[in-house]
């Protein structure tokens, strides 16, 4: 049996609208990102991506996405990110953004770069606070960012086979 290797894209939603990142699904990213495929690549970029491309993570608090798509196409999806401008959802429209943050092999090496990313992010926090509560609170979340190894590893961790492809 063959076995297809995949990328995982780690995007954030950028929005004006702070409603935007608490009304967002899943079903909502996967068809905004579809539509700007079909429109840059066409049909053929579209069934290029549409192989085994799915939505395996959203935290709509954050607006943090992580996409899964074949190796041989994640170029096609990277470039069609740019060009999706709004996300449809409970029939009202929100115009939004995807930022990319990072293209990994497996999802752990993207929760990997997400903590160290929202550790900067927070460094960032805490040099422009204002006061010292502010910065109690900051320092406070900054140090409950870690890993904790659990007993027993899920599927989500590696890529579907168990086995990592960086």
């Amino acid at each position: 049996m063959v076995r297809f290797k995949n990328r995982y894209v780690l995007c954030e939603v950028v929005s004006e609208d702070p409603r935007c990142r608490q009304c967002i699904e899943e079903r909502a990213v996967g068809l905004a990102v579809r539509d700007a495929i079909g429109r840059v690549h066409g049909d053929y970029g579209l069934a290029c991506c549409s192989i085994s491309f799915t939505v395996k993570y959203l935290n709509a608090y954050t607006g943090t996405v992580l996409l899964r798509c074949r190796k041989d196409s994640y170029r096609l999806l990277c470039s069609a990110l740019p060009f999706v401008r709004q996300l449809e959802s409970r029939a009202q429209r929100y115009p939004c953004f995807l930022n990319t943050l990072h293209i990994g092999g497996t999802i752990r090496t993207c929760q990997k770069f997400l903590i160290q990313y929202n550790r900067r992010q927070l460094l960032m926090l805490l040099q422009n606070c204002t006061n010292e509560e502010e910065r109690q609170c900051i320092q406070k979340s900054l140090l409950s960012c870690s890993i904790t190894e659990e007993q027993s590893h899920s599927g989500d961790e590696e890529d579907d086979d168990g086995t990592e492809t960086d």
